[in-house]
């Protein structure tokens, strides 16, 4: 399978947002790895990723792993991950093969790599990912913080796994709503039929990420002009959400739909100033908690201004409609 250059979705949202001669630029990014030299550096540096996978029912979910040292070995295009979800997580044990997608980030430095491939192997204490993407993506957004990392996650002390539960979106609970709409932070898992999961970071001021009547959406801010979640939820709508308490450590998992609202960015009606936003409603959630905790040492400063009277577009948004990629 190839996977060079931009799929369909990503080139429907390009178009609408005006950027597709800024991602041609940018397309040989998305050429298949070479995981050695400073790239196989730099992810064996990172003690931090969160992986987008799905489980035995198939369900897709993005989930937390660390560990001190060597959490990332790179040999060529191949990636050992040393560690695995906790088992309070919804992805502690993986069905092999399947597609993946991995964001290596320190929080720390403001540094991030994605890594999106085939899972070929998993055990009790790693996996191994055949990479088909690597690539980093720039530092905005990212809140700086000290990540305490154990030097290996002690299961035994892990909560016991929680069974998911279904919502309708308006089942979201008190405490799931305080920490969405309180997160800074929080990763987005998307996938493509053909093109395999991806792992992506999204951050912001506290209050950036919204819950209106059931319904979590946030502005889309500008960024590297790919539009590789976008793209990917343009064709396919299923998506996973994490958002983590960096000082409890307790997680928030949730899968389910999303799409793309388009709007006027003239209009003001949120901070993102692009015209775009984008509104997912939960399936599925669960709770988890990891060991790793934070200590935050300041926002980015590339984070807009919250509008804290930003409410739901009027009408129907504009859309990119139905896109296959065959």
């Amino acid at each position: 399978m190839s996977t060079a250059g931009f799929h369909d979705g990503e080139r429907a949202v390009q178009h609408l947002a005006g950027f597709s001669d800024a991602a041609d630029r940018l397309q040989g990014m998305l050429q298949p790895p070479h995981l050695g030299g400073g790239l196989g550096a730099a992810l064996r540096a990172r003690s931090f990723a969160v992986l987008t996978a799905r489980d035995h029912d198939q369900a897709l979910w993005v989930s937390p792993i660390s560990a001190e040292a060597d959490l990332l070995v790179a040999d060529s295009t191949t990636l050992k991950v040393n560690a695995i979800p906790a088992n309070s997580d919804p992805l502690h044990t993986l069905p092999v093969p399947q597609q993946v997608g991995l964001l290596a980030i320190d929080l720390g430095t403001r540094r991030r790599i994605r890594v999106n491939g085939h899972l070929t192997s998993s055990a009790d204490d790693h996996m191994t990912i055949a990479a088909d993407q690597a690539f980093g993506n720039c530092p905005s957004y990212i809140q700086q913080r000290h990540l305490r990392t154990p030097p290996r996650f002690t299961h035994h002390t892990d909560p016991a796994p929680e069974r998911a539960h279904s919502t309708d979106g308006r089942a979201l609970g008190d405490e799931h709503i305080d920490l969405i709409t309180k997160a800074d932070t929080f990763f987005l898992g998307t996938t493509h039929p053909t093109r395999g999961a991806d792992a992506s970071h999204k951050g912001g001021d506290p209050g950036f990420v919204r819950v209106d009547t059931g319904e979590i959406w946030w502005p889309d801010y500008a960024g590297n002009n790919l539009f590789n979640s976008l793209g990917n939820i343009t064709v396919d709508p299923t998506t996973a959400l994490l958002f983590i308490d960096f000082t409890t450590g307790r997680t928030l998992h949730l899968t389910g739909e999303a799409k793309i609202e388009w709007l006027d960015p003239s209009t003001g009606l949120d901070e993102g100033n692009t015209g775009r936003r984008v509104r997912f409603m939960p399936h599925l959630v669960r709770q988890g908690r990891i060991s790793v905790r934070g200590d935050l040492l300041g926002h980015s400063p590339h984070n807009p201004g919250v509008i804290r009277t930003a409410t739901r577009v009027a009408g129907p948004p504009r859309s990119t409609g139905p896109v296959t990629d065959p």
